[in-house]
């Protein structure tokens, strides 16, 4: 087991198993073998989670990695001691078949059944059900742009952030391309405020949710950068969401309420298909007993 992750950062640069040279391992890298089966340094360093600290990284690899052999040694014990194998074999088959059913279902339900959803259908859904599309917390639409406090030219970017127009908007984009650590554009998307507020060092965001509606442009810095908001459109907890807000709901629900039916449709149509070619024997129907 490594107990250093920087010898363990050494091992996943290299080629670690020598002795496991004449097994193909389609270009990954191993770390540790049992039995013949394999753990890679690409598995490892995916379920790494980000941001970890030295410390937590060094614990966390040893413990997946040891996780990952126990693992193998139960799973090989099991198997020598379940006396029916067959049925584990029939449980692995039915539930092979069942996945592969629903895949091929959801694929057809993706292909057919969204083009048969209508704008038609979705408005006339939203008017008869408006109660169901109400907002749970704030959502906001705007744009956000994140600058170090020693940027040249802060004065036009006050300007800029504040309005809603192509000439100001191309102006930003091309201004954060050299200059901006985050530009982030969502005129044309809710976002949760919250998800918005975290990018930000206002505290008063964080004890009053409706700040931002009553504060459409927000101007924050601190030591090292300066943070600009814009609000263009504010939803409070409670309202009622427009309609291209709800719009991918409703044909989601649209879509499942009409699923059903639509299986159903393809399954008697196979049925009949197999019928009409006999590809289907009942043999108790010819039984004579």
């Amino acid at each position: 087991m490594v107990r250093n992750w920087g010898v363990l950062l050494l091992l996943l640069a290299g080629a670690l198993c020598g002795c496991s040279r004449e097994h193909d391992h389609k270009g990954k890298t191993p770390l540790v073998e049992v039995d013949g089966e394999f753990l890679y340094r690409e598995d490892l360093l995916a379920a790494l989670p980000l941001n970890m600290s030295k410390d937590d990284s060094t614990l966390f690899a040893e413990h997946y990695i040891r996780n990952w052999v126990q693992d193998i040694l139960l799973y090989e014990k099991a198997e020598g001691n379940i006396p029916d194998n067959a049925k584990i074999a029939r449980m692995v088959e039915n539930y092979r078949r069942a996945l592969i059913v629903h895949t091929y279902q959801e694929e057809l339900i993706n292909q057919r059944l969204a083009n048969e959803i209508d704008e038609s259908d979705i408005e006339a859904y939203y008017e008869k059900n408006k109660d169901l599309f109400r907002t749970e917390y704030p959502f906001v639409k705007g744009l956000f742009i994140k600058i170090p406090l020693r940027s040249q030219d802060l004065a036009s970017v006050r300007n800029w952030y504040k309005r809603n127009s192509q000439d100001a908007i191309e102006k930003l984009e091309k201004y954060s391309l050299r200059n901006a650590v985050t530009y982030d554009y969502f005129y044309d998307k809710w976002k949760p405020m919250s998800e918005v507020a975290a990018k930000i060092p206002l505290k008063a965001l964080d004890s009053d949710e409706n700040y931002l509606d009553k504060n459409r442009n927000v101007e924050v810095k601190d030591t090292a950068y300066c943070y600009f908001l814009h609000v263009e459109e504010f939803l409070g907890k409670g309202q009622q969401r427009p309609l291209d807000f709800a719009k991918d709901e409703i044909k989601e629900i649209l879509i499942n309420l009409k699923r059903v039916e639509f299986i159903n449709e393809v399954k008697e149509e196979l049925y009949q298909r197999a019928s009409d070619r006999n590809r289907i024997n009942y043999y108790y129907l010819n039984s004579n007993e």
